[in-house]
């Protein structure tokens, strides 16, 4: 089963991002706490990366940045979501390393279709 982690400190978002993930078939790794993203992930080794942007330290964009410098996670996809509308976060988002940026509120299919093309890339 491919794993995606999701960093977001909402558990409610969370929560909602394991139901839709898992009715894909995916298997869902979450975390609430953005520090312990890239630890976890080098043990769990996903397939792919959902992360919010407006967290705690490390926030999405230096979490994003701390991701892409570890050799095994530099072409694993990032997909940020974020409610974050504006250009700016989003070019900065793209320039720390994110394949894609979708805002809240999202409709499943956008999402579902960005997960395959980006896991398409790699498989």
């Amino acid at each position: 089963m491919t794993k995606i982690m999701v960093v977001d400190d909402d558990k409610d978002a969370t929560t909602l991002f394991e139901e839709v993930l898992k009715a894909e078939g995916y298997e869902a790794i979450l975390l609430n706490e953005s520090s312990k993203a890239v630890q976890i992930a080098k043990k769990e080794l996903p397939a792919l990366f959902i992360l919010d942007l407006m967290m705690p330290e490390p926030d999405g964009f230096k979490l994003c940045r701390m991701l892409r410098r570890e050799p095994e996670f530099k072409s694993t996809p990032i997909i940020i979501v974020t409610a974050l509308n504006d250009t700016d976060s989003r070019i900065v988002a793209i320039g720390a390393g994110a394949n894609d940026y979708l805002t809240k509120p999202f409709r499943l299919d956008e999402l579902y279709s960005s997960i395959k093309d980006h896991l398409e890339i790699i498989y």
